[in-house]
């Protein structure tokens, strides 16, 4: 197992070494900037590189933030923060006690800390302290325990559809739409003043994900029961060429429900439910529902549905060549939308790193409906 070591090195000079010989004894690679060769890459890009081989993350935080890159207005370490969030990743993070931090990263260990989706979070006064902490929690990880926890529903919760309409503009009538919905349980809902806060950061919170291009163009959307973004078209479809599928819409309900809307792959033969490639889309958006930082109850109920009004088949989807054939569902008769129907609530981490346990039975489900 490679073990990424992130954080700053001053003022956690002792940490970082402790930790390099401490995970080699326990049979296992650790990961540091200060162990790589001379590259011709920047330092920053070496280090995100590094950190996509590595199969956990171990963030330290100390007092000091670091160095601030001019291309994303952050650290090293919230740089990698944030594509280990992407990715997905298992990470431990421990903060140091009896130090005083510095306000940017007071401010970064708040993002830290409200990140509530299956993160290992402690504290430590001293190296010898960390040691024997972080001797435990990688035993923990090479038990491969999940951090998903299952419970029976014993009453359906109240859960939105979204209607695929005119508020989803960047998304054509040609295109089936991919819907993920996550509700907190036993929570009372957002005040107007609450609703209102969230609507005004919910773009700055997209954007802070790195999961959206710098150059794809964000859209405030009105509505009585939710607050919304859209997210354009990166550019205009060419015809005969295969589309991925995309974000296309982010909502927040009054209720407290978050949805994520995103097309199907497609071809020149209508959109494709691929037994391979759903249930990798289906990871990613509950791995960027949870980055958004916003759902921070215990427990939530999951439930994942597909618009038919478009063409819609069980198939390969292949993004360098269109089918030839196809044969899409309820062709000739009134299509009913794929709906999974929730019978389960799952703790917060299904949200990061459980994301890939929970998307393949979504995904087997909706795949089940269009089969029939």
């Amino acid at each position: 197992m490679k073990i990424f070591i992130s954080s700053v090195r001053k003022g956690l000079e002792e940490e970082r070494s402790a930790l390099k010989g401490l995970i080699r004894s326990l049979g296992h690679t650790p990961v540091r900037f200060e162990d790589f060769s001379a590259q011709p890459t920047p330092s920053r890009e070496a280090c995100l590189k590094a950190l996509e081989t590595a199969d956990v993350c171990l963030f330290l935080l100390g007092p000091f933030y670091g160095h601030v890159f001019p291309e994303t207005g952050q650290s090293a370490t919230h740089d990698e923060w944030v594509a280990a969030q992407a990715a997905g990743m298992p990470r431990i993070v421990y903060r140091k006690q009896g130090v005083v931090f510095e306000p940017d990263q007071h401010e970064f260990v708040r993002v830290v800390e409200a990140y509530a989706t299956g993160v290992f979070r402690d504290s430590f006064h001293t190296s010898v302290e960390l040691m024997t902490k972080v001797v435990q929690k990688v035993r923990e990880l090479e038990s491969g325990a999940s951090p998903l926890a299952f419970a029976r529903l014993v009453e359906q919760p109240s859960m939105h559809w979204a209607s695929v309409g005119a508020a989803t503009r960047s998304v054509s009538s040609h295109d089936a739409v991919l819907q993920v919905h996550v509700v907190p349980l036993d929570f009372p809902g957002y005040s107007a003043r609450e609703l209102d806060q969230l609507s005004a950061s919910l773009m700055d919170r997209i954007r802070a994900t790195r999961m959206i291009g710098g150059d794809i163009a964000l859209n405030p959307i009105a509505s009585d029961e939710y607050v919304a973004v859209g997210v354009a078209a990166s550019r205009p479809p060419s015809r005969g060429t295969p589309q991925g599928g995309k974000l296309v819409e982010c909502r927040l309900y009054k209720t407290g429900q978050l949805s994520t809307l995103a097309t199907l792959p497609r071809d020149d033969l209508g959109s494709i439910l691929d037994p391979d490639a759903l249930p990798q889309q289906l990871a990613g958006l509950l791995r960027f529902s949870g980055a958004l930082s916003i759902i921070q109850t215990d427990r939530i109920v999951v439930a994942a549905g597909v618009s038919t009004e478009a063409l819609v088949s069980v198939d390969i989807f292949d993004p360098r060549h269109s089918r030839q054939s196809a044969q899409p569902m309820g062709l000739g008769r009134a299509r009913r939308p794929l709906r999974t129907e929730p019978d389960e609530s799952v703790t917060l981490a299904a949200l990061g790193a459980g994301a890939a346990e929970v998307a393949p039975s979504l995904a087997q489900a909706l795949i089940r409906q269009a089969s029939r």
